[in-house]
């Protein structure tokens, strides 16, 4: 077996990286890399847990007019289509799987609670969790972070469309500098905003690594759980 890194993960999806190219829904393709991705690192005998985001089908700025909490449980709810999507393509791959919500929804996944999902992933099972906290005014970002501390997972895996951390926004600024590096201190004194500086927070309290890769570089999972230097890392 190959030697692993990180033996219980959290990866945090963002939505617009399951969307491809298009921006919007759900690129196949894209999903169907993403499951082969999980199923060869499940397969290694990595315990997962995974928070997708909404931002392909929802996110709280479009509702500018609207109240920020109605907005916000809008965005939570539109995080269970991208669960179930994943859910399907990993139970078709032979991978069991699990969504729970943070807001019930009984009729199509479990409530969150942490001692099953714990059971779970000791079952060998994926844990996708939705809904994020279950609260307006947190991001998903917060809700991997959460659900990293309560799993004990060894990493916060963020899997963007981006292949890092920058010091500004790169599609914007050409000359952005990719950071290898950088201390969660140095992250939220900067104002960085690749990652919610509540996030990051829970994260440095609770010791918990985060490393940031792009989704679409080959094997890019399988490679930071097997200790390869990818992407950024948050110490």
């Amino acid at each position: 077996m190959q030697e692993l890194k990180y033996r219980r993960v959290l990866i945090k999806l963002s939505g617009e990286a399951l969307a491809g190219a298009s921006g919007f829904g759900l690129d196949n393709d894209v999903v169907a890399g993403v499951v082969n991705e999980l199923k060869a690192v499940h397969d290694m005998g990595v315990d997962i847990g995974v928070v997708v985001g909404a931002g392909n089908f929802w996110r709280g700025r479009q509702g500018t007019s609207m109240d920020r909490a109605t907005a916000d449980y809008m965005g939570m709810v539109a995080t269970v289509l991208n669960c179930m999507a994943l859910q399907d393509a990993l139970e078709k791959a032979g991978v069991h799987t699990r969504v729970q919500t943070a807001l019930q929804m009984t009729q199509v996944a479990e409530p969150y609670i942490i001692r099953r999902a714990l059971r779970h992933l000791e079952k060998g099972r994926v844990v996708i969790f939705g809904c994020g906290t279950g609260n307006p005014y947190f991001t998903t970002d917060t809700a991997a972070a959460l659900r990293a501390a309560e799993i004990k997972a060894d990493v916060l895996l963020l899997a963007k469309n981006v292949d890092g951390i920058y010091d500004s926004d790169p599609k914007i600024n050409p000359k952005a500098v990719k950071f290898d590096k950088i201390s969660a201190m140095e992250f939220i004194s900067r104002g960085l905003t690749a990652m919610d500086t509540t996030a990051v927070s829970l994260c440095m309290t609770n010791k918990i690594p985060v490393v940031a890769f792009g989704l679409n570089e080959p094997d890019s999972i399988k490679r930071v759980v097997s200790g390869e230097p990818l992407g950024t890392v948050i110490y």
